[in-house]
């Protein structure tokens, strides 16, 4: 197009300006006619540059995933006031020295806001840190609270396995001083719980503690400076195999390869109680104060896990680290085993669904005298579980209902608009969830046909002879029973048809 032939001759006339540093008062006057000349093309240049899409590593969720995803949020929620929690709330970024220092090797996942003028700025990666800064800074020492809000990493996720960079948290966590290992074993039976309701499959919780993994890294020639780092190599042990942490472990972290192997044979360990007694007489850990203090907690966990009936789905295992740097006790992760295949071409694979532990230390560090509030807690992988929800019911084509509309207010004949918004009216006003279509004069059968297609199991139809009656003809759209009922007695008879459906 000859326009479009001039605008490109303008830019290149514009470029050439800049190029021979020419005057900038000629620059500005060509650039003007440049924007002149874009601005009566119209705008189509741009248009077909521009792609419509989510940001990297995030969705939107339409009304059907909405609903999977409700389900799961209310079962998971019920369980926590089950357990007496109350829900607390806070801001979406804290200052960024809030965030830094407590995240280990994942620190570089966190997201900096730019300088806005003033304060610097992160979006929170979790949602235990800043539970802890709010603690601190309202002096609370005792609480027991859920919270559930989106969370945020500047990561490479694999989004089919539900992994994104923009995702909710399900937190549960105990603070205060109480007797050992009490609040620990009913954070396990609340996974336990909510991963049994969720009916998702076989899965274990896993168990671990920090003091004996410390304990283990020192007596096996781990110097104290590395516990850390050496602790990040062991955490990728349930997606990697061993002969490659080993290799990280002497190849980049500089460990020598004897201690490498003493590591190797404790992290291949998993069990119960007879592991734990196994380890209490194990002649090098059972020297180690740290390890010993923590294999006596874990004996008495598992002591409270049998009172709860709940041990068949825990297992004790070293190899078990958990990355991050704040816990310091009781660490655990619940993993699914396997998935129900029978509709699905391939495996679902989507690793942790839980995690969670003990850290004494996180609220000391927000403190100016340091005091501690000791503190337990669990996060509800949610995104996974909906990944899982979701493929699951789409491989069993159940379909699924976006709305809780309990009865459609119909009209069989013209010209009844105004006795339809008098009953759905009424309706409302009596607390019953109610559509109509937005038609003056629909037909009957558009009317039925959206009931069938939106699960609407009723609906309310108002006729002359009806309106004559005093009555009202209530269908079950599910068997095409109809039955009248008087006005007076609609919303009572609704509220029994619905809470048999």
């Amino acid at each position: 197009m000859a326009e479009e032939a001039a605008v490109r001759a303008q830019a290149g006339t514009v470029r050439r300006l800049k190029q021979d540093k020419a005057d900038a008062d000629e620059i500005a006057k060509e650039v003007a006619k440049l924007l002149e000349m874009k601005a009566q093309l119209g705008t189509d240049e741009g248009k077909h540059k521009f792609v419509l899409k989510t940001p990297k590593g995030t969705r939107d969720f339409g009304p059907k995933e909405m609903a999977i995803r409700e389900r799961a949020f209310k079962a998971i929620i019920s369980c926590f006031k089950r357990h007496g929690a109350e829900v607390i709330d806070t801001p979406v970024f804290e200052l960024k020295e809030t965030l830094t220092g407590k995240y280990g090797e994942d620190s570089k996942l966190i997201y900096d806001l730019k300088d806005q003028g003033g304060e610097l700025l992160s979006l929170r990666y979790d949602l235990t840190v800043p539970f802890a800064r709010y603690l601190a800074m309202n002096k609370i020492t005792n609480i027991k609270r859920y919270h559930i809000a989106k969370v945020y990493r500047r990561d490479n996720p694999a989004m089919t396995r539900g992994r994104y960079r923009e995702f909710y948290q399900c937190d549960f966590d105990i603070a205060g001083q109480f007797d050992p290992m009490i609040p620990d074993a009913e954070c396990l039976k609340i996974v336990h719980e909510i991963l049994s309701d969720l009916q998702l499959g076989d899965f274990v919780i896993k168990v671990n503690d920090r003091r004996i993994l410390d304990g283990m890294f020192a007596v096996c020639g781990v110097p104290d400076s590395k516990f850390r780092t050496i602790c990040s190599s062991v955490d990728k042990l349930d997606k990697v195999p061993w002969e490659e942490v080993r290799s990280e472990m002497v190849g980049e972290k500089g460990l020598s390869p004897e201690a490498a192997d003493r590591i190797g044979e404790y992290v291949q360990l998993h069990g119960g109680l007879d592991l734990i007694e196994q380890l209490l007489q194990d002649p090098q850990l059972s020297q180690n104060k740290v390890a010993k203090e923590g294999l006596g907690d874990m004996k008495l966990l598992f002591e409270y896990l049998t009172l709860f009936g709940i041990t068949g789905k825990i297992s004790f295992d070293l190899s078990l680290a958990r990355g991050l740097d704040y816990y310091t006790g009781v660490i655990f992760e619940a993993v699914l085993l396997q998935q129900d295949h029978e509709h699905l071409e391939e495996p679902l694979s989507v690793g942790s669904v839980a995690g969670g532990g003990r850290y004494d230390g996180l609220v000391g560090m927000f403190d100016a005298k340091g005091r501690k509030v000791p503190c337990v807690g669990v996060s509800i992988g949610i995104e996974r579980i909906f990944s899982i929800l979701e493929q699951r019911l789409e491989a069993s084509e159940e379909k699924i209902r976006t709305t809780e509309t309990q009865v459609l207010v119909a009209s069989a004949q013209k010209k009844l608009l105004e006795e339809r918004l008098r009953l759905i009216s009424e309706l409302w006003d009596a607390g019953i969830k109610a559509e109509m279509l937005y038609k003056k004069n629909p037909k009957l059968l558009n009317q039925l046909q959206y009931c069938e297609e939106t699960g609407i199991p009723l609906v309310a139809i108002v006729g002359e002879q009806e309106l004559k009656d005093g009555v009202v003809k209530l269908r079950i759209v599910a068997s095409r029973e109809e039955v009248n009922v008087r006005r007076e007695s609609l919303v009572e008879e609704i509220r029994i048809r619905t809470s048999q459906c």
